[in-house]
């Protein structure tokens, strides 16, 4: 497939893994015409990892913390204005599997006539195992198996999608959807950004032939009633907080909003039964308020 392909990484005082993540994005064998990295810390030591790369590349310092909406919105939106007709979205603690995952992505999109494909992304120390549960209806995946239905030649898994890591948008795309909303600093924004895919009708989905490799984040999400629902609790206060207040802004938002009724049971359930954790749940609520009248002041230290 022609046109140029940028790739965006987004990174955060990960000099080590950035290494490793941009290594094996440049050696693909269908390179990225461009790198784009935008780097929160604006660290000479990532502007040197940088220059260093074997195909062309910007460095984009910041001197204030963008988050990852922030730091995606940049990187993609320079992307844009470059000419970009492809745009390969990456973090820094991640990495596609093989040299072909890109090669693979736009093959995959041609076939399919997609606007949006993603790989699978799987657990780094188990690839056998997805990095984050995908679910499929009231059910949730969390085995790569689980996601082929076992009919031959099935490389598609259309209309889901995990955005951000490894993410190939086409340009066409990125006008009818946007680029992440600088508001969410971190935690939904891949989620809003999937929101307005669904609603905008473009095609999408999830190749079943590739995958990236991104740490397991599988912990966050606790069960309920026996593993039939999940429930999202990350153990850091500040992550919390993100997680939380942006989910009230994201499901009071058209296409989540028939999802409400399901998130207070879950979380109702989780932290009265499961915790029997009261004062939990009130900062639930009071967390959720702020997302939905949209005050996205950040806590005090994240700045």
């Amino acid at each position: 497939m022609t046109g140029t392909v940028y790739a965006v990484v987004v990174t955060h005082r990960r000099v080590s893994q950035l290494a490793e993540s941009l290594k094996a994005l440049v050696t693909q064998t269908r390179a990225p015409d461009h790198l784009i990295v935008v780097d929160n810390d604006n660290d000479p030591a990532v502007r040197e990892l940088v220059d260093g790369v074997a195909v062309p590349s910007t460095y984009l310092g910041s001197r204030r913390n963008l988050g990852g909406a922030g730091g995606f919105a940049l990187g993609m939106l320079h992307a844009l204005a470059a000419g970009a007709d492809w745009v390969w979205l990456a973090d820094d603690d991640g990495r596609p599997a093989d040299s072909g995952v890109l090669a693979t992505l736009l093959a995959c999109a041609a076939k399919h006539g997609l606007a949006e494909v993603s790989p699978m992304v799987c657990n780094i120390d188990d690839p056998s195992r997805l990095a984050f549960p995908l679910r499929r209806g009231l059910v949730w995946r969390r085995e790569v198996g689980e996601l082929r239905s076992g009919a031959a030649g099935e490389d598609l898994l259309p209309g889901i999608a995990s955005l951000f890591n490894g993410a190939l948008f086409t340009a066409d795309a990125l006008d009818a959807v946007g680029v992440p909303d600088l508001r969410l600093f971190i935690r939904g924004d891949e989620v809003e950004v999937h929101r307005r895919l669904v609603r905008s009708g473009l095609a999408f989905g999830t190749c079943l032939n590739t995958a990236y490799l991104h740490p397991c984040g599988s912990e966050e999400f606790k069960p309920i009633l026996a593993g039939r629902m999940h429930t999202q609790y990350p153990d850091d206060a500040a992550k919390r907080y993100f997680t939380y207040r942006n989910r009230g802004y994201l499901m009071a938002q058209p296409g989540m909003r028939r999802l409400l009724v399901q998130e207070w049971l879950r979380f109702g359930w989780f932290f009265l039964v499961s915790r029997r954790d009261p004062a939990g749940l009130a900062e639930w609520v009071r967390l959720r308020r702020l997302g939905r009248r949209e005050k996205f002041v950040k806590p005090e230290g994240q700045q």
